[in-house]
């Protein structure tokens, strides 16, 4: 199975399964000198591991990142970085009953035809948990982000139909993490919330999206043609499971927009050229112009539901298909690191790639 490893640079290959013995991420190309902070990596994890919350699964997952490599005495040694984090509560026996059967919309077909095998347990590879090493390498890549005054932050803008205005948001940072659907909108954030649960007492699932904004990327991020630092953040954004949809800046809201509406004026502010405006979402010709960078990732519902689905087994037999065990009810709030982490590994491979060689 290829597909492994993100990045040109900062590098990352992660490896596991759901259901394994442990997951884990080599980090290859981080630069020495980097202090690694262990606490703020286990609490970039403890966001988005499961049991956390009401309106996520019951999973109960320590997530502990133990780092075997490439840090000695706190400091990066410019080797690579290997972390692993321990399987504590699968349960295997909550997908026995699917070892056969094609659960809809999951993997199961598509990796049966493709490897002529399949890990029925949580969908090996292809489940969620892979994910939690994604935020493990995001957590060092956001430290190296922030010696470049280069900060992060993702929130849930949209769950079902309640929904924040259209971007970009006016929001209050610090409110992101006082409600455990993440939403600044504190609010809108308990309606989310009490949605979640109605949703979940059904025994289906709601989609919803995810917002990110970048603040203090530096001017000149990104290449004009293939590598196109929005197509990057892109491609990062879609790898996520479950992720249906990226736009940045102004997205699709710009087509109904004129031209003379749409256009970022430049105008000097000190010694500094800025737009009065930021539809282009802080890149232009796929280059970063200093401005904030802004998009939205749209998160369909999970997949797996507490009711019965008509599907087939792999011998094409008319089969009925119902979840068990524990699941999101909406994947939204635990995405919220886990875009962080894949735009902050986009942006720390890009400053790399700008000359940036050392902490």
């Amino acid at each position: 199975m290829a597909g492994n490893t993100f990045g040109t640079l900062f590098k990352i290959t992660t490896f596991g399964e759901s259901h394994g013995k442990a997951i884990g991420v080599i980090i290859d190309g981080c630069p020495a000198g980097l202090k690694i902070d262990e606490r703020f990596i286990q609490s970039e994890l403890d966001r988005r591991k499961p049991g956390q919350s009401a309106i996520v699964t019951q999973r109960k997952e320590g997530d502990k990142a133990e780092i075997l490599s490439g840090v000695f005495e706190g400091t990066t040694t410019g080797t690579p970085i290997m972390m692993l984090i321990q399987n504590q509560d699968a349960r295997s026996k909550d997908y026995s009953h699917i070892a056969t059967k094609y659960r809809p919309s999951h993997a199961d077909f598509t990796y049966q035809e493709k490897y002529g095998n399949r890990d029925y347990r949580g969908g090996g590879r292809s489940s969620a948990r892979e994910t939690a090493a994604r935020v493990a390498a995001g957590a060092i890549a956001k430290l190296l982000l922030v010696h470049h005054g280069v900060y992060v932050d993702a929130y849930v803008s949209q769950v079902g139909e309640l929904s924040m205005p259209p971007l970009p948001h006016d929001i209050e940072i610090d409110n992101i993490e006082k409600t455990m659907v993440r939403c600044p909108d504190l609010e809108l954030a308990e309606k989310m919330i009490t949605h979640i649960k109605e949703i979940k007492k059904q025994g289906d699932t709601i989609g919803g999206a995810v917002c990110a904004i970048i603040q203090g990327c530096p001017i000149g991020l990104g290449e004009p043609v293939f590598d196109k630092l929005h197509a990057a953040l892109g491609k990062a954004m879609l790898s996520i499971n479950a992720c249906k949809g990226f736009e940045y800046g102004s997205g699709f809201s710009g087509i109904t927009m004129r031209g003379s509406e749409h256009n970022d004026r430049f105008f000097k502010a000190g010694d500094e050229i800025k737009t009065t405006t930021n539809h282009s979402g802080g890149i232009q010709g796929g280059i970063s112009n200093g401005m904030p960078i802004y998009f939205r990732c749209a998160f369909k519902p999970v997949a797996t539901i507490i009711s019965d689905q008509t599907s087939v087994d792999e011998d094409g037999n008319e089969v009925t298909v119902k979840g068990k065990g524990r699941h999101d009810p909406c994947v939204v709030p635990r995405a919220v690191p886990i875009v962080e982490a894949m735009a902050a590994l986009v942006v720390a491979d890009f400053l790399l790639l700008n000359k940036v060689t050392r902490v």
